[in-house]
């Protein structure tokens, strides 16, 4: 049966037909879901019953190589012993709930931020796959806002200012927001990373805001000036109409598209219920060869 998507959202977000992604190794399958990506920037498959090991392995035939610098590894080893493999749960080292005061459970809470993943490294993240192990049987849901149709939907003498500007994006940045306090050996390791406020999103060509509450500031621009226009283009671009919101079912495997997307987590009683996904992000660099990986 042929892979088809469909929308369900009226700006972007589309749900795929039946397929294991884990067995999908050939090359027409896998250009068709990145020509989804390039169309719908956030991509729903069901049903996936994916261990780590095939999770990481699909991730690098869809699209390379994976991030592996992520902000966390600061502050407490990764639970799985791979830094590609991002730990988005409310888990402690020993799979238990973690207690509210706990420091890693402090850092996570700034994911309730809109932000973009990897944006504080350079290469910065691509496409992120987020799968579903355990669910709550409450809303823990993920919110994305499409930014392309942020920047489509700017008045004209906007686009004309944010042309060409720069921004530098630090995750210890997003954390300190919310009053996360770094030891000075940790925030050398996170010095960020600058990328162009606006991208043009290369198959597609498609132009896009790129934020992230990783945001420190605007490059040449007085401070205080550069974050409030930063916060003015959030609010634009996370008006509901440009806004999806996904309810998790065990067995989802979202994909997004971090050069076109922000996303955030939601809520829930994390001190009652577990929640535990896993998260392979690629990084967004040229990979000529991908048209032709079938291993």
């Amino acid at each position: 049966m042929a892979l088809t998507f469909r929308k369900v959202h009226p700006v972007f977000a589309g749900e795929s037909s039946p397929i294991e992604l884990r067995a999908v190794h050939d090359a027409e399958t896998l250009a068709k879901i990145r020509a989804g990506m390039d169309e719908f920037a956030v991509l729903i498959f069901r049903d996936q019953p994916f261990a780590d090991a095939e999770q990481l392995a699909f991730a690098q035939r869809l699209d390379g190589r994976l991030h592996e610098g992520t902000g966390s590894r600061v502050i407490a080893k990764n639970r799985f012993g791979n830094e590609a493999l991002s730990d988005i749960s409310n888990l402690d080292a020993d799979g238990e709930i973690m207690k509210a005061d706990d420091r890693r459970r402090q850092y996570t809470l700034g994911n309730r931020l809109w932000h973009t993943d990897a944006s504080f490294k350079d290469p910065a993240g691509r496409y992120s796959m987020l799968h579903a192990r355990v669910v709550p049987p409450v809303a823990a849901d993920t919110e994305f806002a499409d930014m392309r149709a942020a920047y489509d939907t700017l008045p004209v003498e906007t686009k004309a200012l944010i042309e060409g500007l720069r921004t530098h994006h630090s995750i210890a940045h997003s954390r300190q927001i919310l009053g996360f306090e770094f030891s000075p050996s940790e925030q050398d390791q996170l010095k960020g990373a600058i990328h162009p406020l606006v991208r043009t999103i290369p198959r597609s060509l498609r132009r896009s805001l790129y934020l992230a509450s990783h945001q420190t500031r605007i490059i040449d621009w007085p401070l205080p000036e550069g974050r409030l226009l930063l916060r003015d283009l959030t609010e634009h671009a996370t008006q509901r109409e440009n806004v999806y919101r996904h309810e998790w079912r065990v067995g989802d495997l979202v994909i997004w598209d971090n050069r076109a997307t922000m996303h955030r987590a939601r809520p829930f009683d994390d001190g009652k219920y577990r929640r535990e996904l896993r998260r392979v992000t690629t990084l967004d660099i040229e990979q000529p060869a991908l048209a032709a990986v079938g291993s």
